[in-house]
Parts: C-alpha cells; structure tokens; sequence
C-alpha cells in the first residue's frame, strides 16, 4: 500500500480532531463538550493506529474516552450543569452542532472502515522496527517520564479535592 491514502486519511482525522476541539470549545452546553471531546480523543486514537502504535491507540480509546470521560460526566453531572445554563442565558437551539456532528463521525466510521479493510497500514519497508510491545513501552514511559506520571497524579488529586470541596459548598447552601 503506498503513502498517499495513508496521508490522505491523516490530513482527514486530522480535521476531524481539529474540528472536534474546536466545537467542544463552542458549545454551551457541559455535557454536549464532553461527548466532543470523545469524537476527539477517539479521532486522536486513529492517528495513533496510523503511525503503528496500536497500544497506545487502545490506551487512547480505554483510558481517555472511557474511563476519563465517565469522570468528566460524573462531574459535570454532580455539579449541575443545567444549572450553569441556565445561568448563562444561553438556548440549547443549535442545530448546526448536529450537522457537524453527523459529517465528522461519517469521517471517522470511514477511516476506521478503511483501516479494517486495508490492513498492513505502516508497514513499510522503509520504517525503522520499534520494540511497541506493551513491556517495552511500559518500561519506556516509567524509566525516562517519571516525573510527568507524579505530576498527573498530583493533578488528579487536586482536581478530587475540588469536586469534594465544591459538592460541600453546595450542601451547606441547600
């Protein structure tokens, strides 16, 4: 197979991300942000599947657009996001959101339609092996970023300690 679908559909996923980030950053609505942000992590997967890097492509769809996007609407959910709409003023009559929505998932089903069916994307002769086994990249990310892995915990953390402190604000005030 040669470079040039393989680029093509980089420059589409590409948009379809770029586009993704930029309608989560538009929306009114909290929870209509976060399902944009899984069209955006999950087109970010396909990237990761381009350049050969199935594992962290699956860590991509697992971790970010599962695990972090159920804690995200969780969140969301605990604080009352209608509430803060209602603050703003701001309608929920969009109807270009949907429009935008239907064109970039049609993308992203048929970059990973086209990925299913080709088979063999980046295995070029020309490519470098890489050891990506889940081994060598776990001893990879925890020998060289240490210090990147205990900052994110310590992010993580304190976002925690926010949702505690503002859930126990909004109990004393009710």
């Amino acid at each position: 197979m040669g470079s040039g679908p393989v680029i093509i559909l980089f420059i589409l996923m590409a948009l379809v991300s770029i586009t993704a980030a930029v309608m989560m950053l538009r929306s009114h609505n909290a929870v209509h942000s976060a399902l944009w942000l899984v069209l955006n992590f999950t087109a970010i997967a396909v990237l990761y599947v381009l350049l050969n890097a199935p594992f962290i492509a699956m860590v991509q769809i697992t971790v970010y657009a599962g695990a972090i996007m159920v804690l995200f609407l969780f969140v969301i959910m605990l604080l009352g996001a209608e509430q803060l709409q209602a603050m703003t003023g701001v309608e929920g009559n969009e109807r270009y959101h949907r429009a935008v929505a239907i064109v970039l998932v049609v993308l992203l089903v048929g970059g990973f339609g086209y990925l299913v069916t080709l088979g063999g994307i980046g295995s070029g002769g020309e490519t470098a092996v890489i050891d990506a086994s889940p081994v060598a990249l776990g001893l990879r990310l925890f020998e060289g970023y240490v210090l990147p892995f205990e900052v994110t915990g310590v992010l993580l953390l304190a976002a925690i300690i926010g949702v505690a402190v503002f859930t126990r604000r909004k109990k004393k005030e009710a």
